[in-house]
């Protein structure tokens, strides 16, 4: 079976089981934790990864402002072949982010398993 590896940050933690990795966030995440986000999510574009979740289970509030370059972020692994999708967020958060606009923008998933488990139904081939 594939190895987890597990990485905790200061934001949340990171893991990465073969080719999706999961980004778990934490605590409450103002426009510049967003942002650092972001960055974040640029640079493992550029080293390849293509395949994310970001995991907003524990996490109590974020800022709406974060949410457009989020957007972007999406749109960018899109455009490369891959994908970013979202776990874990409760009603109040869904609400943020349509609110800001992403109610298209992003696939939901109640559990991380769920989400990575999209990206493998995505490769299955059909028979």
């Amino acid at each position: 079976m594939n190895q987890v590896l597990e990485v905790r940050r200061g934001a949340g933690a990171a893991v990465a089981t073969g080719r999706v990795e999961t980004l778990m966030l934490e605590g409450e995440l103002s426009e510049q934790d967003l942002l650092q986000l972001c960055d974040d999510l640029t640079r493992k574009l550029h080293r390849g990864v293509r395949q994310v979740v970001l995991d907003f289970a524990d996490v109590g509030h974020l800022n709406y402002r974060g949410v457009k370059p989020l957007m972007a972020r999406a749109d960018a692994f899109r455009r490369t072949g891959g994908d970013l999708k979202l776990s874990g967020l409760s009603p109040y958060l869904a609400a943020i982010f349509r609110a800001a606009g992403a109610h298209d923008s992003f696939e939901i998933y109640p559990h991380m398993n769920d989400a990575r488990a999209a990206f493998a139904l995505a490769r299955a081939p059909f028979v």
